[in-house]
């Protein structure tokens, strides 16, 4: 399989696709930082700006059979704006099916967040899908969540596969057989961790969020106490969900609530339920990177309450965390949640190692590499029942 992939960032594709031997002709990529991953990884020739590719240089470039991209989700998210496809970032998406109408892959996938499906009331969501239809593309997408392709961070993300022989091609690429049976198991019970055993934090506007940990593009201001009169070492669920540090910039640091580990001695914690919100990007230069909680003093300590203040100073008496601190997650193992090798992002970038900013902020805006690599290996599997993609 030889594919390109525009909006490349750091190159989920690549990792993902390496196993299958697959080869990458070019890639579309503007941001320098994750350019000069990709350069440092791969060695993988950069056309530049995909607005601005001619037919003529495509051509040169030569036949494909696969187009993947994520085109920026900013426009569509239920955080921002939500101008959708009036916005030049949002506009890419038919930029994208222009691509696909030039270089007529065999095959396409494209990602973006679940937002999108809302946009304009679906009606971007239905532009786009109508483009690919003219095309002759037949389609399907589905909402993939990588907190169940094997790594600890809840990502819900809009996947669409097209095929330009057969919808069905792409129906059996996205949907398990057993899936589309019409009898599915009964659903599980609400999970009832840590997280959702939680009030809902308040926010800066003072009316709180309908759901717990859905802040909807407000800074979270206030954490809630748990069992503080637990010894925190061997309490189960004495611990924090969520925190927020309010900044005049609009910006939050999410935590993440740990349970404690095994053994007493390391003071381990693990994340509640396993899992950690999803990786957020860096917004107008402040980092939103999610926190770990850990124990911050010994067991033989006096128990010590540390009110959480506003962004003005004042102490919010509600906001009290009992024997614990915060840290952010390290760029390593935010590399981690999103499938990626170990240092991955960590280059010489500017004659010197990259900082943790522009690590944090591609790593947020990249794909989950496990959930590609599964698409991957389901459109090997259809392509070598087809007969191939050339």
């Amino acid at each position: 399989m030889r594919y390109a992939s525009v909006c490349d960032g750091i190159g989920a594709a690549h990792v993902a696709w390496k196993p299958l031997g697959w080869e990458c002709a070019w890639t579309s990529e503007i941001e320098p930082f994750p350019s000069a991953v990709v350069d440092e990884r791969w060695k993988l020739k950069n056309v530049g700006d995909m607005t601005k590719l001619t037919e003529e240089q495509l051509q040169h470039e030569g036949p494909i059979s696969l187009l993947v991209g994520g085109t920026p989700c900013q426009s569509f998210s239920v955080a921002g704006l939500r101008k959708g496809l009036e916005d030049p970032r949002g506009n890419l998406a038919l930029r994208f099916t222009q691509l696909v109408g030039v270089l007529r892959p065999t095959w396409v996938v494209w990602e973006n967040v679940p937002g999108v499906l809302s946009s304009a009331g679906g009606r971007d969501f239905g532009t786009f899908l109508g483009a690919l239809a003219e095309l002759g593309y037949g389609f399907a997408y589905r909402i993939l969540d990588a907190q169940w392709f094997g790594v600890a961070q809840r990502r819900r993300r809009v996947f669409v596969v097209a095929h330009a022989r057969d919808w069905r091609c792409a129906a059996t690429v996205l949907f398990e057989r057993a899936s589309v049976f019409g009898n599915p198991p009964t659903r599980a019970e609400s999970w009832q961790g840590v997280a959702r055993s939680t009030a809902s934090s308040l926010t800066r506007s003072g009316r709180g969020v309908e759901r717990c940990g859905e802040s909807r593009g407000q800074d979270d201001l206030v954490i809630s106490c748990f069992h503080p009169t637990q010894d925190p070492i061997s309490s189960e669920d004495g611990l924090v969900h969520a925190l927020g540090t309010g900044s005049s910039g609009g910006c939050a640091t999410a935590a993440v609530a740990f349970k404690p580990g095994q053994s007493e001695a390391a003071g381990a914690f693990f994340a509640a339920e396993e899992f950690c919100p999803t990786l957020q990007s860096q917004n107008n230069g402040s980092t939103a990177v999610p926190a770990v909680a850990f124990n911050a003093y010994q067991r033989t300590e006096q128990q010590a309450a540390w009110p959480l203040g506003a962004s003005d100073g004042r102490k919010v008496e509600v906001g009290v965390r009992q024997d614990m601190s915060v840290r952010r997650l390290t760029p390593r193992e935010c590399e981690r949640l999103q499938g990626f090798p170990d240092d991955y992002t960590l280059i010489n970038y500017r004659n010197k190692p990259a900082a943790d900013g522009p690590r944090y902020k591609a790593l947020g805006n990249s794909m989950a590499v496990p959930v590609m690599r599964w698409i991957g290996e389901r459109i090997a599997s259809v392509d070598s029942v087809e007969g191939g993609s050339a």
